[in-house]
């Protein structure tokens, strides 16, 4: 969603990503965002007010967010430092708008720096803490270094500007047609996998700490907005949630979502049912896509196979086939690499021309 319009922004060329999560919409439109001179300027001058008055201790802390099991993120040093840290940049960025977001940014990376989040495999998890590892960081001015750190690897970024133009659309993607009222020559994107992975689940603590997340429940509402989401409350709609009758379904694929439902109870039914939404939401996706792509226009989707109960999804296929259903012609599919997983998953480029 970033990397795209981004990627052509800096070949002096328009690109435009699409977001229905109004947190990654605010960090993507940061991310493509031109800086001037003045603005890197004032964001150096206000991180020393910050990290001056947060040394100092002359802001009131702001309340920790109703993260649940919120210790098993930060200790209480470095609970107790985010909120001052946090507190300093409300009160000192309060008038500046891009100064206040590229502060937010290196807010974000240092919240999930001092975490005990682990990010190095398919799924986040919370690894050990090292006791004392943490004591290096566990007085002030170690952690007001790590923070200017971060905000100078931030503001080393912001000064490199493309000088294309990016930007970036809240919007749903299965109804793109209803907000985007331009002719595209070239699509590139890899939407979520179905594989069940809650990207809500990563983005959670980001999401609570800058306001855009009060509880559970709203958490498991965006999920449910999101394609392939199945956190909290997304879970139990997905139960109870019914194939309509005009989505794409070939026989092959009402077979798959037979197998996966057999002889599991609940749960069969529960992930038959998360494929057939899956595939069905990408189907509106492409339904959807096709009036936006000019003719001769390429469409390339980097999606990865899935596997339930040994059951084999094959994504690519399917994929092939709602393109083809969709009006696109040409269609290749190019394996790309294996996937860090089991053996029968792989990632594929699934191309078209319109």
């Amino acid at each position: 969603m970033i990397s795209t319009p981004l990627s052509a922004a800096y070949r002096n060329d328009t690109g435009t990503g699409v977001e229905i999560n109004h947190f990654l919409t605010w960090l993507a439109r940061t991310k493509v965002a031109c800086y001037g001179s003045k603005v890197l300027r004032d964001v150096r001058q206000v991180t020393n007010e910050i990290l001056a008055i947060a040394s100092a201790g002359n802001v009131l802390p702001i309340e920790p967010p109703p993260i649940h099991n919120i210790e098993r993120w930060w200790d209480v040093e470095q609970l107790s430092f985010l909120c001052t840290l946090k507190a300093g940049i409300d009160k000192t960025a309060a008038d500046y708008t891009q100064c206040k977001d590229l502060l937010l940014v290196a807010f974000c990376r240092i919240l999930i720096k001092l975490s005990n989040a682990a990010f190095n495999h398919q799924s986040m998890s919370f690894k050990e803490r090292d006791r004392s590892q943490g004591l290096l960081f566990s007085q002030k001015p170690g952690f007001l270094g790590l923070f200017r750190t971060e905000m100078n690897f931030v503001l080393e970024s912001a000064a490199d500007n493309p000088p294309g133009k990016a930007e970036i659309l809240i919007g749903d993607s299965r109804s793109i047609p209803s907000f985007v009222n331009h002719k595209y020559d070239l699509l590139i994107t890899s939407p979520p996998y179905p594989n069940r992975i809650s990207y809500i689940r990563e983005l959670r603590p980001y999401m609570y700490w800058l306001g855009y997340l009060k509880n559970g429940r709203e958490a498991g509402e965006h999920d449910w907005s999101a394609i392939g989401g199945t956190w909290g409350i997304a879970t139990s709609r997905l139960a109870a949630w019914e194939r309509p009758q005009n989505g794409f379904c070939p026989e092959y694929f009402k077979k798959i979502l037979d197998d996966i439902c057999k002889d599991h109870n609940k749960s069969g039914t529960l992930l038959s049912n998360y494929v057939a939404k899956y595939f069905y939401d990408m189907w509106l996706h492409m339904q959807g896509i096709a009036n936006v792509i000019a003719n001769g226009g390429e469409v390339h989707y980097i999606v990865g196979n899935s596997t339930f109960y040994k059951v084999v999804v094959p994504v690519d296929l399917l994929f092939r086939d709602m393109l083809h259903e969709a009006g696109f012609k040409d269609i290749k599919i190019v394996k790309i690499r294996k996937r860090n997983s089991k053996k029968e998953l792989f990632e594929y480029d699934v191309s078209a021309r319109r």
